[in-house]
């Protein structure tokens, strides 16, 4: 029977995806769990799995096109059979299929309840406690991840459509007009410029970004450090190591961050409507320049490593990121985030919250700069960090011991190798 294999979302709030390329042609037979496709997400790409074995009738997408999750994108057949005149067919049904993607492997389905008790419907923990925040029923949902599984792109829509469904007359009547929000598309412009269409990597940081400084209370706390120990002692480190493992900078800095989040933990939260969320670990975001965009790969367990550790992680990651190989796993996750300009030569920046984490640090250049040392004034190299903070979790006094805990850990680095 004509099978019809839809996009499934590869990460947790995957909207949409691009078809990089095909990696079979139509007739080409295939295996159960061999490659199809491969698909460009905000994050990386990734590959789409045969659900079964047999051959590929018909390519609906074209390489190139981006598609919402769930929509058909190529026909399998059985073997022996006739691909399908008219219209596409529908998907296996979830319960039959495998999960379509590598990188996202869905869990081992649930032993039968007892008689009397309630169904578990197959979704995330992040679906189900927005479905709970937001008083959905998870029976009336129809999940886009992997066989069918509920995800948090679907628990947004199903309240919107609620939202969407409330008679005008329980509305509460707005003050003054509604302001159009702005389209983003321009008038023609004068003149001879090269069009650029976005990809979805640049589509999803827009979003996201905008969404992130229109609904989080934003504040800033700046601090400067004086570097002069650390780079003695990252000097001393880095005698020997070969040049691909010496320590960087920005590893101290991680290593710093971390440690002060461990120390203040009232740093290491997230916000929701009910209640502050405190994750055990300290995983934290490290923000990875790549082609068209920006990737923040997830360093597990940061205040546990080693500053080689974390240097050789580090590595792993900004590589895989610069080469699209990242795994959901890489990315999904994190309590803080990390973004490093200095390498470029920027003295300082501020930085926008990466939801739904409440602090990221903009770390700028090491430059020299005179600074006061008991009587005298001698020139050091000074380090400027710039900590942006959700104002809804952390408040300023919080937010100012964790600077004062991250600078300490710099100007007296010794600490971070215990």
């Amino acid at each position: 029977m004509a099978t019809g294999i839809v996009l499934p979302a590869l990460s947790a709030g995957m909207e949409t995806g691009t078809i990089a390329r095909w990696l079979k042609a139509e007739g080409d037979a295939v295996a159960a769990g061999e490659a199809l496709a491969e698909v460009e997400t905000d994050k990386a790409t990734l590959e789409i799995e045969a659900p079964s074995a047999g051959r590929l009738g018909r390519i609906v997408v074209p390489a190139g096109q981006s598609v919402p999750v769930g929509q058909t994108i190529a026909v399998l057949l059985a073997e022996g059979e006739a691909a399908p005149a008219g219209a596409v067919p529908p998907p296996r049904p979830a319960a039959e299929s495998p999960p379509a993607a590598v990188a996202a492997a869905a869990p081992a389905p649930a032993a039968a309840v007892p008689a009397g008790a309630a169904p578990r419907h197959r979704a995330s923990p992040l679906a189900r406690r927005l479905a709970a925040q937001a008083g959905l029923d998870l029976a009336g949902l129809s999940g886009s991840g992997p066989r069918g599984r509920i995800v948090r792109i679907d628990i947004e829509r199903a309240r919107a459509a609620a939202a969407a469904a409330v008679p005008a007359a329980e509305t509460v009547p707005a003050a003054a007009p509604p302001v159009s929000a702005p389209s983003g598309r321009l008038p023609p412009l004068p003149g001879a410029y090269e069009t650029l269409p976005h990809s979805s990597m640049r589509r999803t940081i827009a979003r996201r970004l905008s969404e992130a400084k229109a609904t989080i209370p934003h504040f800033y706390l700046d601090a400067e450090a004086d570097m002069e120990a650390l780079l003695v002692l990252r000097t001393r480190c880095n005698e020997g190591r070969a040049p691909g493992e010496r320590l960087s900078i920005n590893d101290f800095v991680l290593k710093a961050a971390a440690v002060a989040l461990r120390r203040v933990p009232d740093m290491r939260v997230i916000w929701t409507a009910d209640a502050l969320l405190r994750p055990a670990a300290v995983d934290i975001c490290v923000a990875v320049a790549v082609d068209g965009g920006l990737v923040t790969p997830v360093v597990r367990d940061a205040d546990t490593k080693s500053l080689g550790a974390l240097s050789a992680e580090v590595k792993a990651l900004s590589q895989k990121a610069r080469d699209g190989r990242l795994k959901p796993a890489d990315y999904e996750g994190g309590c803080f985030s990390l973004s490093n300009l200095g390498m470029y030569g920027v003295p300082s920046f501020t930085a926008i919250i990466n939801p739904p984490q409440s602090g990221i640090l903009a770390v700028g250049a090491v430059v020299r700069r005179p600074v006061v040392r008991g009587e005298a004034i001698v020139p050091a190299p000074v380090m400027h960090c710039t900590l942006s903070v959700d104002h809804r979790a952390v408040d300023g006094a919080a937010g100012a011991a964790w600077l004062a805990a991250f600078r300490e850990g710099l100007e007296n680095p010794l600490g971070l190798l215990v």
